[in-house]
């Protein structure tokens, strides 16, 4: 592809705000946020999270207001052969699952996440970045399943040209200030591609950034919305599909 990359309405680069675990936070503190900005996140649900089960019907609300519900699994499965991985039971290792495991879980992960939102179109952040299950790439046997899919820690791209949209590389925004997410906006907009960030606690729960920095973010895009197009990941991802 020559040139600038198409985004909508002449943007400069597309921004993606994804929360992952389904945490309180989230609903009490970034939901709010989001909504003052008009804009629409990505909520990526482990659906046996106690905050899911407990405000289930909220986590529906918001999905008929625009934002989108992604699969994040039903357990949050990881290696807990892996570095300070001492929190992973034994029970819940991917090292002691097998893939068709694995595929069955997300499957039925999609089809209560369809319950809630009937979208049959979906995307998936990798738990914990972790592709092997029992030693095998569970990652593989998954991606048919999904438009996109967030599966690493990475950098902005620094071109659009043959960038695969089933293994995005997302920025990891805990402890950061909202200086240094809005430098990665600017990053993106310099090389006319995309940002795509990962948040968990907003203001509470764990690997957090505080409200502040999340809300001047959010004013940051709103008071620049004719230079960055800000939407689902769902959408972003149906948009570079269609021009691939």
């Amino acid at each position: 592809m020559q040139g600038k990359y198409p985004w909508p309405n002449n943007t400069l680069a597309a921004v993606s705000l994804s929360y992952d675990d389904a945490l309180n936070s989230q609903l009490d503190n970034a939901i709010p946020a989001l909504d003052k900005y008009n804009f629409k996140g990505s909520f990526y649900l482990t659906l046996a999270s106690p905050t899911f089960k407990a405000r289930k019907r909220e986590w529906q609300t918001i999905a008929k207001h625009g934002h989108e519900l992604g699969n994040h699994t039903i357990n949050h499965a990881c290696r807990g052969s892996l570095p300070n991985r001492d929190w992973v039971k034994p029970d819940n290792d991917l090292d002691n699952k097998k893939v068709a495991e694995l595929v069955d879980e997300i499957t039925t992960a999609n089809e209560i996440l369809m319950q809630l939102d009937n979208h049959t179109i979906r995307t998936f952040t990798l738990p914990c970045t972790d592709i092997l299950a029992g030693g095998y790439n569970y990652l593989e046997a998954v991606t048919p399943l999904f438009i996109g899919i967030k599966s690493n820690v990475g950098r902005i791209p620094k071109t659009m040209k043959n960038v695969n949209i089933k293994s995005i590389a997302v920025i990891a925004a805990e402890n950061l200030s909202g200086e240094q997410l809005i430098a990665f906006v600017r990053q993106a907009e310099n090389s006319g591609t995309m940002v795509n960030f990962t948040f968990h606690g907003v203001g509470g729960d764990y690997l957090s950034v505080t409200a502040e920095a999340h809300t001047l973010l959010l004013k940051f895009l709103a008071k620049h919305k004719d230079r960055y197009w800000v939407d689902t990941f769902r959408n972003i991802s149906l948009h570079i599909q269609s021009h691939q």
